[in-house]
């Protein structure tokens, strides 16, 4: 499962530095892969850590649909880690 996060912070912070998104959008990705990545907590604080975070940015009025829908994907990803 380690590796599965990993994987998908990665994809986060490749989401928060490839395109035009807004400021705060980009910083909450990065700081839900930082968040998915703490060592030192149990895999299900993180997940819905990261989770409460992705949501957060799906709500954002100031986002394409494109990217409201890579983000719910992401959501999807970051949930099946509990599994």
């Amino acid at each position: 499962m380690l590796k599965n996060a990993s994987a998908l912070a990665d994809k986060m912070r490749d989401m928060a530095d490839q395109g035009p998104l807004p400021s705060n959008v980009s910083e909450m990705l990065k700081e839900a892969a930082d968040k998915l990545e703490e060592k030192d907590k149990d895999l299900s604080v993180r997940v819905n850590t990261a989770g409460s975070l992705l949501d957060q940015i799906s709500n954002d009025p100031n986002i394409k649909q494109h990217t409201r829908t890579e983000i719910w994907n992401l959501v999807s990803q970051v949930e099946n880690l509990n599994d």
